[in-house]
């Protein structure tokens, strides 16, 4: 948790200094109910609400500009906490179209966080990064946070384990 607050704070504090960085946080949806298989847009668990409000505590110190959430319960749960902590309301976007040079204008100099699914947080990642770096997230898994730092057409990331 201290390494975690350690990397927070310096992607924090390097935002707040240069106008011209834009800072992704990237995480997957919480745990999803996955007692109806019919259901295509399940809500989050108890445990999956526990971890979106985990998800804001952690992120207590970052100053986001925006909230992203694709357009299901699972993800826009998840995100609401968070937004909610920040004033902000989550903003939809279409994991098809994910990186748009409409999306990069808007986020451009900003700090964004991104909540997405298992198979599109990496590839969104992947995208901004310009490079097939991580694989698609195991399905058991709810805890990784990418962060992507821009600063003009350099790219730095990391991947960090939050359980």
């Amino acid at each position: 948790m201290k390494k975690l607050i350690v990397v927070l704070l310096f992607f924090f504090s390097l935002n707040s200094y240069a106008q011209s960085i834009t800072t992704y946080y990237f995480i997957r949806h919480a745990e999803k109910n996955r007692s109806d298989l019919s259901n295509s847009n399940p809500n989050l668990t108890p445990k999956g609400y526990q971890r979106a409000i985990k998800w804001s505590n952690i992120f207590r110190e970052v100053s986001f500009d925006a909230v992203y959430s694709t357009d299901f319960s699972r993800t826009i749960q998840t995100a609401i906490p968070t937004a909610n902590s920040k004033d902000l309301k989550p903003l939809i976007y279409d994991a098809n179209d994910r990186y748009s040079l409409q999306f990069q204008k808007k986020t451009m100099g900003k700090t964004i966080l991104i909540v997405g699914h298992s198979n599109t947080i990496p590839q969104f990642v992947n995208t901004v990064l310009k490079e097939d770096r991580y694989p698609q997230i195991e399905d058991n898994n709810n805890s990784n946070l990418y962060i992507v730092t821009l600063l003009g057409d350099k790219a730095n990331s990391v991947l960090l384990k939050i359980d």
